[in-house]
């Protein structure tokens, strides 16, 4: 072999190995005693917060292993995602998600929230791998007393209570909720927490590289 072609070889660039990152979520809110579904449906990603979130994790971000700013640790509800027009008719706002990195994005309006990085048999946080993929299973549950200054019965006839919840996201920061990052976003169906019921999410982040 010439030494022309062995530098052809030597200065020929490698394979261009470009993997991209696909999310999804899925949610699930039922009525823990019943098995009444209330809310049935996909999420929505914050890619920007979300591809941030995931760099600074890999990378230990500020040198802290034991940093817990870039963890998932609540679960936050909230009532300003919808509003009623003049004929009766719920009317839903966009999630507020984005491409590009956003610190303060957060929920429309946050009413409530609760950690769910406790590991405990009713909110906690699981890893499940797959053939192609792996899932973040996480479970959260609004007990009886939960909010403890919510109402008795869920006879609301508005939507206007700070317990009528209607949009939902999963926020970073075990710190200091105050300064997370939010990750991802839903808006639904209003759904009144009151204290004669017992409500379970069950909230599904698929993870695949393709």
């Amino acid at each position: 072999m010439s030494d022309l072609d062995k530098n052809k070889i030597d200065n020929k660039k490698p394979a261009d190995d470009a993997m991209g990152i696909k999310m999804s979520g899925h949610i699930l809110i039922k009525d823990k005693n019943t098995g009444e579904e209330l809310v049935n449906k996909r999420n929505a990603i914050h890619y920007g917060n979300m591809a941030n979130f995931i760099a600074k994790s890999l990378a230990f971000a500020d040198n802290d292993v034991t940093d817990t700013k870039y963890i998932i640790n609540w679960m936050a509800f909230g009532n300003g995602a919808t509003s009623v027009d003049s004929a009766g008719k719920v009317i839903y706002k966009s999630p507020r998600v984005s491409e590009s990195y956003e610190s303060s994005g957060t929920l429309y309006s946050r009413t409530y929230e609760k950690v769910i990085s406790n590991n405990t048999s009713t909110d906690k946080i699981e890893v499940i791998p797959g053939a192609s993929y792996t899932d973040l299973k996480i479970t959260c549950t609004l007990g009886y007393n939960e909010p403890s200054d919510a109402d008795a019965f869920d006879t609301s006839t508005t939507n206007d209570g700070s317990y009528v919840f209607d949009e939902l996201g999963l926020l970073s920061n075990a710190g200091d909720i105050n300064n997370s990052v939010m990750l991802t976003h839903v808006i639904f169906h209003p759904v009144q927490k009151s204290q004669n019921r017992e409500i379970e999410i069950v909230y599904t982040v698929r993870i695949q590289l393709n």
